[in-house]
């Protein structure tokens, strides 16, 4: 299953307006435009998806601050982006200020043999496991929890180091340094990626 499939699976798109916070390229956002949905993503910065997508609504701002009106979003998703809220609690006032009906959010864990093979270059589990903590505080209403599997096919260490770097190019020195223990320890091969997702209501 990939991150699309499992949101559309389990919230209802078409003819929604869909808030897709920390949209990167928007490629998020293509998507839901494709299932019917009337969607729209904000980033800290916005540039690369207004080029590949100029048709499209790219919004400046924060998940702390968004730059939308009270109830003005059916949905909001936020795809593997609470993490990188430098304090994902604060994004919790704001989802529940501009959304109406429901907060889709997927968070990678911090388990499993991507994981492990990532961790010298980025280790990522304080912060997920902090996101995870301002879920469980966030005074939402709990509706649904899902977990599912994305399956991610390497051949070669050098398609490892394109993602690490296309998701965050300020890696490229740390990810030089590591690269020969990187190159000992990986495998060709598939290496799940173990999501959870909460679906939250506003009380």
């Amino acid at each position: 299953m990939d991150d699309f499939e499992a949101l559309a699976n389990a919230v209802a798109l078409e003819g929604r307006t869909v808030l897709d916070v920390g949209c990167g390229d928007g490629a998020f956002v293509r998507a839901l435009r494709g299932a019917g949905a009337d969607a729209l993503g904000v980033d800290i910065d916005v540039t690369r998806a207004r080029e590949i997508d100029p048709e499209g609504r790219y919004l400046t701002g924060g998940a702390q601050d968004l730059p939308l009106d009270d109830r003005s979003v059916d949905v909001a998703t936020l795809m593997r982006s609470l993490h990188h809220v430098p304090d994902p609690h604060s994004a919790f006032p704001e989802l529940r200020r501009v959304v109406r009906d429901l907060v889709y959010i997927a968070e990678p864990l911090p388990v499993g043999a991507f994981f492990e093979l990532l961790r010298p270059v980025d280790d990522e589990t304080a912060v997920r496991a902090e996101a995870q903590r301002a879920i469980q505080a966030s005074g939402f209403e709990p509706v649904q929890t899902i977990e599912y599997d994305v399956v991610l096919h390497l051949d070669r260490l050098e398609q490892l180091r394109d993602r690490v770097l296309a998701a965050d190019p300020t890696r490229a020195e740390r990810y030089a340094q590591e690269e020969e223990n990187l190159r000992e320890r990986f495998t060709p091969g598939a290496y799940p990626i173990p999501m959870r997702v909460d679906i939250l209501r506003p009380r």
